[in-house]
């Protein structure tokens, strides 16, 4: 008796010693190629990436957004903002560039972010604001094309800092990037497992380079905070 799916016959594993080896090559391919992403990320950060205590001084930190949880940051990105407040506090960063979503009225990711820095001590001045980085890829965009950001530090968790650092080099922004630790719970590790199948679009990106949904006027934003904070 043959066991038959809803829609007809399940497909029959191939018969035969040759069979099954062609079929563990297809298998060990595919496996190659939804890794090669990953591998890809990895690759072209290796030297870039470490703890707050490794972040060289540069004019910008630059924090990506994580969610709001009743209009204020998920504990995942307030850990991101404070290493963002001990890069400023230690003089290491002059200006905060927080990016994130503001797609509809009552979801503000960066004034939420502004405000966190603020209230633990960056001064709002030294803060500034994109509204539209919707995703990785857009953030490092508007970052160069709207700000005129080239260099860096780059903030957020571990497990999505490389992927950051890789496609803002590819837009044409040297980053280094902070990898901000967390307990390992079920956040976390949803977020290392979309992480692989991320960096296949972020390959794309990186490759393609699409503008970003939204891309707009430059802004001076960044430029007059670094003239208000050249005394510091």
């Amino acid at each position: 008796m043959r066991w038959r799916s809803v829609g007809g016959s399940w497909p029959r594993l191939p018969r035969g010693r040759r069979g099954r080896r062609r079929l563990v090559q297809a298998v060990m391919a595919g496996c190659v190629l939804a890794l090669m992403p990953s591998t890809w990320t990895y690759a072209s950060t290796a030297d870039r990436v470490g703890e707050v205590a490794d972040a060289p001084a540069r004019e910008v930190a630059m924090v990506f957004g994580a969610g709001l949880w009743r209009g204020e940051p998920t504990p995942y990105l307030a850990r991101r903002l404070d290493a963002a407040v001990e890069l400023y506090r230690t003089g290491r960063v002059k200006v905060v560039l927080v990016t994130g979503d503001n797609s509809r009225a009552e979801y503000d990711e960066p004034d939420a972010m502004r405000g966190y820095l603020v209230r633990h001590g960056v001064p709002d001045e030294h803060v500034v604001s994109d509204f539209a980085g919707f995703d990785t890829w857009d953030s490092c965009v508007r970052a160069r094309k709207i700000f005129g950001v080239d260099r860096a530090v780059l903030i957020s968790q571990g497990f999505h800092i490389r992927r950051a650092v890789a496609l803002c080099e590819a837009a044409g922004v040297d980053g280094f990037g902070v990898g901000v630790d967390d307990a390992h719970d079920a956040t976390w590790y949803y977020g290392g497992a979309r992480e692989v199948f991320a960096a296949g679009k972020a390959l794309l990106d990186a490759t393609l380079r699409p503008d970003p949904h939204f891309l707009g006027e430059r802004e001076k934003g960044v430029t007059e905070a670094l003239a208000g904070a050249a005394g510091r």
